[in-house]
């Protein structure tokens, strides 16, 4: 379920972009909030709405995300207020109003209104063929790292937009040291609890295994122990042509 949260007053866009991780100049955009130390806090969409800003929010993340941005909030001409709206979904022609997901065209659109509704995709299937995480499951708060979850190949990071919250750890992540893990699609001889972990032949983990769908998961992996024999609760963990293969 989500929650959309309106963003008002005259800077507004100036208190988003000092906070997010993404240009929100260039809205609608995917982006997120960090810690202090590029740690994952919530993921969420920030969309136009005339002279306001709308934020598209997992409902479990939005209370404490209102926390958080009311405590930067300081005396900065910016309301924030919970809406009414809903959203529905569809990969099909986009209705008049509603805009294209930012992170992956397969997300297809989003419109916002008095109703929810989806044309019936297998939602979980297109986020594991593409990699795509989803909110308190493969992003989990005070944990996850920006670039581990693909946010810069799905376009949630800016790194020419200057500083935000976690900026200095995620642009030194990105430009000083190269990624030793992260989100990779796999196959999957079953199907497992989300969180299962990765095991490799030696018994050494390699990683956890998150969504799963129609044979395939989402895991987040160490790159140095991709390879053949990865079980995860007793299942094969492996690609079609029997190699995991990483995310480029």
């Amino acid at each position: 379920m989500r929650q959309i949260l309106r963003v008002g007053g005259a800077d507004r866009v100036e208190f988003l972009q000092g906070l997010v991780t993404n240009d929100v100049t260039r809205a609608p955009v995917w982006t997120a909030l960090l810690t202090a130390q590029g740690k994952y806090l919530a993921d969420f969409l920030i969309v136009p709405e005339g002279d306001s800003l709308l934020i598209d929010v997992d409902a479990r993340l939005a209370g404490d995300l209102v926390r958080r941005l009311s405590m930067y909030k300081l005396r900065s001409a910016v309301e924030l207020t919970e809406t009414g709206l809903k959203v529905s979904r569809g990969t099909g022609e986009a209705p008049a109003g509603a805009i294209v997901d930012p992170r992956h065209p397969a997300l297809g659109w989003r419109l916002y209104g008095e109703t929810d509704s989806d044309d019936g995709i297998d939602w979980d299937a297109i986020r594991v063929t593409h990699t795509i995480p989803k909110s308190l499951v493969e992003l989990i708060p005070n944990e996850t790292f920006i670039l581990e979850a693909g946010f810069e190949r799905l376009h949630g990071v800016d790194f020419r937009k200057g500083c935000y919250v976690g900026q200095e750890v995620t642009a030194r992540m990105k430009h000083k040291t190269e990624l030793r893990k992260g989100l990779v699609t796999v196959a999957v001889d079953g199907e497992v609890p989300v969180g299962t972990p990765i095991l490799m032949a030696d018994g050494r983990e390699a990683g956890t295994l998150f969504t799963q769908s129609g044979g395939r998961g989402i895991a987040h992996l160490r790159f140095d122990r991709i390879g053949e024999g990865l079980t995860a609760g007793g299942m094969a963990v492996l690609a079609a042509d029997g190699q995991v293969q990483a995310d480029p």
